[in-house]
């Protein structure tokens, strides 16, 4: 009789089936229940789980600039939405408990399901010198860190994170221009309070970048720092996923990006697609990732829009 002991994803024997399982040897199928999926995909080995998360944090512009939650279970989080306040309390004294929990807004998550597929030639995966595991997790780093920029740049919130540039949900319009000139940059920066410009970043695309460059003032200033890649003291990041300064674009967004939350609702789980790459002597493997995005602050960042 089988074992009715599930191996965990932790588990040495598991590691070897998945790797197995990833070259086509489907025997050990028992040994992953535990890291099964309902769509067929199995459960990264827990050692992989941990080097992926930590590649995709380093790949991953979001994940870099935003906060980054892992929640399985529970619908809900809670964002704390005012101004926090610290206080001198005299020795002795009781603490004030400002309103509480009105301070808290609960923020509803959704498990938003993120598919990627790479392809890998046959010859390499099956040469008994080939680290399929270091080859692959690049590859879906690389993969996934490309869909995530995207659905949390131009997601719609229904079948993916929200955006920052989201109708509802996103930033906030922080100014209206006609195009890039150096007083509206100026206005969206000043319509950021202190609190979010204090750790402010742009983001905007290349060509976006390249037209600011040669923007000046009245006086002949660049706004652009050359010796930099500064605007205003502030760091510009790049994202080809942010549109360009075309009418109703918002082609520059600035602002606290810390107050935009990904939410891993579960790990990362593989299958091999044997059949589908076979005739170019390909293996896919179809990457999957539950994950959520919000601005749970959608004052922190601001947007320039395009009249």
């Amino acid at each position: 009789s089988m074992n009715t002991n599930l191996i965990t994803t932790h588990a040495p024997e598991y590691d070897k089936a998945f790797w197995n399982a990833m070259k086509g040897n489907t025997a050990s199928a028992e040994t992953l229940r535990s890291g099964k999926t309902s769509m067929g995909t199995i459960k990264f080995p827990s050692y992989t789980a941990s080097e992926f998360s930590e590649a995709l944090a380093k790949e991953s512009l979001f994940r870099k600039i935003g906060t980054v939650l892992y929640n399985q279970g529970d619908h809900k989080f809670w964002a704390r939405d005012c101004d926090d306040i610290a206080l001198f309390v005299p020795e002795g004294s009781a603490i004030p408990i400002y309103d509480g929990m009105e301070d808290f807004t609960p923020y509803d998550i959704y498990s938003h399901k993120l598919a990627a597929v790479i392809r890998m030639d046959e010859d390499f995966v099956f040469s008994p010198g080939y680290n399929l595991e270091k080859h692959m997790t690049a590859h879906l780093t690389k993969a996934f860190s490309h869909a995530e920029e995207k659905a949390f740049i131009t997601g719609n919130g229904i079948t993916e994170p929200i955006g920052i540039l989201a109708e509802n949900g996103g930033g906030e319009i922080g100014a209206t221009a006609s195009a890039l000139t150096y007083d509206d940059v100026v206005a969206l920066y000043f319509s950021v309070k202190p609190e979010y410009r204090k750790n402010g970043k742009w983001l905007m695309n290349d060509e976006t970048a390249f037209a600011l460059r040669k923007v000046k003032d009245a006086d002949g200033n660049y706004i652009w720092n050359h010796s930099n890649d500064t605007i205003l003291g502030k760091e510009v990041m790049i994202s080809e996923f942010m549109p360009n300064a075309a009418a109703g674009a918002s082609p520059v967004a600035f602002g606290d990006f810390s107050y935009y939350t990904i939410v891993d609702r579960d790990h990362t789980s593989v299958k091999a697609l044997r059949e589908k790459f076979a005739i170019n002597s390909q293996i896919g493997y179809l990457g999957i990732e539950f994950l959520d995005g919000k601005l749970v602050r959608p004052e922190a960042i601001k947007v320039l829009k395009i009249a």
